[in-house]
């Protein structure tokens, strides 16, 4: 039930454009990791209006993206047609992944797993589809109260990635726009 009220909370956002995390623009870190690494196939969890997977697409890369709002797939759908790039955009569920089928170099998070409720599940499912030294390029912020009910990450959280496989490659630490402080992460799967 919950989850049903979180993804209409989603829906709503995207039908009245007021979806505050979806700037339509890719950051800087996606830019970097782009020029230093080769093209190859890539994963945007919560990939939103698809805005990410058209500069991955217009580099080279061959994208497949998901999102748990339909309202937002049936925009990344619709935006990828008019950049006339090739992708495969679904509905699925961070933590499950049905749809989500061979593996990828890179898997690209912008503020998914930090509002991840069960974690562990979410992980198991990046370790299934990253490739051999396939990387992890991550964006969240953090709580300021850990006990605070709601999105945002927490040492803990941080804590159980290593023992599945990933090696933290480069942090760089920063805020929000609200403030918040919050962080990029990179980790490569061995």
């Amino acid at each position: 039930m919950k989850q049903f009220f979180r993804q209409l909370k989603f829906n709503t956002s995207y039908l009245f454009g007021n979806a505050p995390w979806d700037s339509g623009i890719s950051p800087p870190e996606l830019y970097d990791f782009i020029a230093a690494h080769p093209a190859a196939r890539a994963l945007d969890i919560g990939c939103g209006t698809g805005t990410n997977l058209i500069t991955l697409a217009t580099a080279g890369w061959q994208v497949t993206g998901f999102d748990f709002a339909p309202r937002a797939v049936n925009m990344a759908k619709r935006k990828a047609r008019n950049a006339n790039i090739q992708a495969e955009i679904f509905t699925d569920d961070a933590t499950q992944m049905k749809k989500v089928h061979g593996q990828f170099n890179l898997a690209l998070d912008l503020g998914c797993f930090h509002g991840i409720e069960n974690k562990q599940d979410y992980l198991t499912q990046l370790t299934r589809i990253l490739a051999p030294n396939g990387f992890w390029l991550m964006y969240g912020f953090f709580k300021t109260d850990p006990l605070q009910p709601g999105p945002g990450l927490v040492d803990s959280d941080l804590d159980m990635i290593p023992a599945r496989g990933l090696t933290l490659v480069s942090r760089k630490d920063g805020f929000d726009k609200k403030e918040r402080p919050s962080a990029w992460f990179l980790y490569q799967i061995s």
